[in-house]
């Protein structure tokens, strides 16, 4: 499918119906529709453009929404769990986020400090990605010598926190 990011976003979450815009032969059922009785999660909510965010909350206010060249109304019921390392509320100062979505969705939030503030986390971190990898790989697991474990706990992690927000969908 060719077009604008919105327009890829808005197919991907909501779908749509053959000859809704050039290329569209057949049905497409989108992630909401997929993730009916069940949990979706949106990465970089803030990043999504106005017009998408309006959509996304009558889908949540309503648990209704029609696919792409369509008038006929879809229920769902899904949770949506949302991402965002961006400034939510600064969004909203700047009028790039609405603030009746950013309410609809920040039922609960669970702030993850980054990995520099909790570096107590590093060797536990390390022992699950070297028992996941070591398993995938089918290998044994390597030993992790104790200068090689100091110097990742001592490494200057960059990067920023992440929120995440969680809306209960009405069932």
């Amino acid at each position: 499918m060719r077009g604008d990011p919105e327009t890829l976003l808005e197919s991907e979450l909501f779908g749509y119906e053959p000859g809704a815009f050039t290329g569209a032969a057949t049905r497409r059922i989108g992630k909401f529709e997929q993730a009916h009785r069940g949990t979706i999660l949106l990465d970089e909510i803030g990043d999504i453009s106005l017009a998408v965010q309006v959509k996304i909350l009558r889908l949540l206010q309503e648990m209704t929404f029609e696919r792409l060249g369509s008038n006929h109304t879809i229920q769902v019921d899904v949770r949506v769990l949302c991402a965002t390392n961006c400034d939510l509320e600064k969004a909203m100062a700047q009028g790039a986020f609405r603030e009746d979505l950013y309410h609809r969705l920040n039922v609960v939030t669970i702030a993850v400090p980054p990995l520099r503030e909790r570096r107590e986390d590093i060797p536990s971190l390390v022992e699950y990605f070297l028992n996941r990898y070591s398993g995938e790989l089918g290998i044994t697991k390597p030993p992790l010598a104790d200068e090689a474990l100091e110097l990742l706990k001592n490494y200057a992690c960059r990067g920023t926190s992440g929120n995440w927000s969680i809306c209960c969908s009405a069932s």
